[in-house]
């Protein structure tokens, strides 16, 4: 019998395969944190692409985006929800973590420049919410998706910085070019 080390978590290799991996009150904690935001983003993301969970749909959404100045409408109504929804689920999977991080961060970036007039609280439209969901994307992305995640075989699967400076890289990005347009 060998005993292989990778990074934090431990492994050990029998002539059956690999043993399924040591799962802690960290991971424990991962998975409900992503769950829960993540299944809360997919809702958001289908409520603009399905009209579901009470949302108005694509094309009612499109007409509110056109109201705040994103032209054209649908498109950016379809962008947001697309992004919303398999981000969501990413994190909720735990599954190509960075990039559903990135998603997530970057809707919820541009979502507190249109409530940055309103102040931080959420009663007169303002960005608490938002800045919320945006810093759990960029702290999954951080820390890793622990190890009850699609994702534990991936290098990313541990976290660190190259992870969350690439969630932040590539969400910023994707506001600043959102905003511009």
């Amino acid at each position: 019998m060998k005993i292989h080390t990778e990074g934090p978590r431990h492994s050990v290799a029998t002539g059956t395969g690999l043993s399924p991996p040591r799962v802690g009150a960290a991971d424990a904690g991962l998975l409900l944190l992503r769950l829960t935001v993540g299944l809360i983003m997919a809702g958001h993301g289908a409520q603009k692409l399905f009209g579901m969970l009470g949302g108005a749909g694509l094309d009612a959404t499109g007409k509110g985006f056109s109201a705040l100045g994103y032209e054209p409408g649908v498109f950016f109504a379809g962008l947001t929800g697309v992004s919303e929804f398999l981000g969501g689920l990413g994190l909720a999977l735990g599954l190509l973590t960075p990039l559903a991080s990135a998603a997530v961060f970057g809707v919820m970036i541009n979502a507190m420049a249109v409530g940055a007039d309103h102040g931080l609280w959420a009663e007169t439209g303002g960005i608490e919410f938002p800045m919320t969901l945006a810093v759990v994307a960029l702290t999954v992305a951080a820390v890793g998706p622990g190890s009850l995640a699609l994702d534990r075989f991936f290098p990313w699967r541990d976290g660190g910085w190259g992870p969350a400076l690439f969630a932040l890289l590539a969400g910023g990005i994707g506001a600043i070019i959102v905003l511009l347009l």
